[in-house]
C-alpha cells in the first residue's frame, strides 16, 4: 500500500484512534474499582471529620476509615420529602450518598421534585446531614454534624470543586472557618435556619462570620446550607416532635409506620 496515499492516512488514523480506545477504556475499567473506594472513603472521612471523630489524617488509609465509619455508625437511611425514612443505606458495606448523589438531589429539592436525603447517625447520638450548592466558580458541598437535640451544631466540614485558593479554597482549607459552627444553633423560625454574615456575627446564635475576601463563595455555602436544612426540615421536626422509647442502641430513624403506631 502507497504510504503516502489518502487511503493510507484514514486507515492508519483509524487504527491508531481504535487501539487508543480500547487502551483507554480497559484502564477505565481496571481502576474504576479503586476509584470507587477513593471515592466512598474520602466522602466518608469528610462525615467522620464534620462528626469530630478526628481529622481526615487521623486514618491511615480507605480500609481504616471505612471500618471506623462501620464501628461508629448506628444508623443510615435516605429520608423523603416528608420526613420520614423511605429506605436504608447498606451499613455493613458503609454505602454512603456520593457528591454525584447529593447534586441530583440538589436538583430535585430546587425543582420541587421527590427527594432522597440521607442521614447518617452514630452510636454518639451525632446526626450528619449532608449539603450541596454553588460557589463562584463550582460545586460546593459538605455536612452539618448536630447532636441529639437536631438543634446544636457539633461541627461541619465543607469542600469544593475549583474555589480560589486561599479566598474561596478556605472553606476547606482554614481550619479557622469550620471552628466557628461547633455550638451554634440550627433555628427553624420565620427565618434563615443558619447564617453565614460578612462580619457582625458575633451574639448570632445561628450565625458565623463570611471569609473575608470570598464572599460569593460565603453566600454559595450559606445559600446550600439553608435550602438543604429547609428540605431537611420535616425530617427534624418529626423527629423531634415524637416522644418514644428507645431503641436498644438509643436511636431510632422515624417511618410513617412508626408514626402512625
Amino acid at each position: 500500500m502507497n504510504t503516502n496515499s489518502n487511503v493510507y492516512t484514514v486507515i492508519y488514523t483509524t487504527v491508531v484512534c481504535v487501539l487508543v480506545a480500547a487502551v483507554l477504556a480497559f484502564v477505565s475499567q481496571t481502576l474504576k474499582p479503586r476509584q470507587e473506594a477513593n471515592e466512598k472513603a474520602e466522602t466518608i472521612s469528610q462525615i467522620l471529620t464534620a462528626a469530630q471523630f478526628g481529622e481526615k489524617s487521623s486514618w491511615t488509609d480507605n480500609n481504616a476509615t471505612i471500618n471506623f465509619y462501620k464501628e461508629n455508625i448506628a444508623s443510615a437511611a435516605v429520608v423523603g420529602a416528608n420526613g420520614f425514612a423511605v429506605s436504608e443505606l447498606n451499613m455493613a458495606d458503609a454505602e454512603v450518598y456520593s457528591v454525584s448523589k447529593l447534586k441530583a438531589q440538589n436538583y430535585n429539592i430546587k425543582g420541587g421534585s421527590d427527594v432522597e436525603l440521607p442521614v447518617y447517625i452514630f452510636n454518639n447520638g451525632v446526626t450528619v446531614l449532608p449539603i450541596y450548592g454553588a460557589g463562584l466558580w463550582g460545586p460546593v458541598w459538605g455536612y452539618i454534624a448536630l447532636s441529639s437535640d437536631l438543634e446544636t451544631i457539633v461541627g461541619a466540614y465543607f469542600d469544593h470543586e475549583s474555589e480560589t485558593p486561599g479566598l474561596g479554597g478556605k472553606i476547606k482549607d482554614d481550619p479557622a472557618f469550620r471552628g466557628q459552627f461547633p455550638g451554634k444553633k440550627v433555628i427553624y423560625g420565620n427565618g434563615k435556619a443558619f447564617n453565614i454574615v460578612k462580619g457582625g456575627a458575633d451574639g448570632m446564635a445561628n450565625g458565623i462570620d463570611a471569609i473575608t475576601g470570598a464572599t460569593m463563595t460565603s453566600n454559595g455555602v450559606d445559600e446550600a446550607i439553608n435550602i438543604w436544612l429547609e428540605a431537611y426540615k420535616p425530617y427534624v421536626l418529626a423527629q423531634k416532635a415524637v416522644t418514644r422509647e428507645p431503641a436498644e442502641d438509643g436511636i431510632m430513624l422515624l417511618s410513617e409506620e412508626t408514626v402512625n403506631e
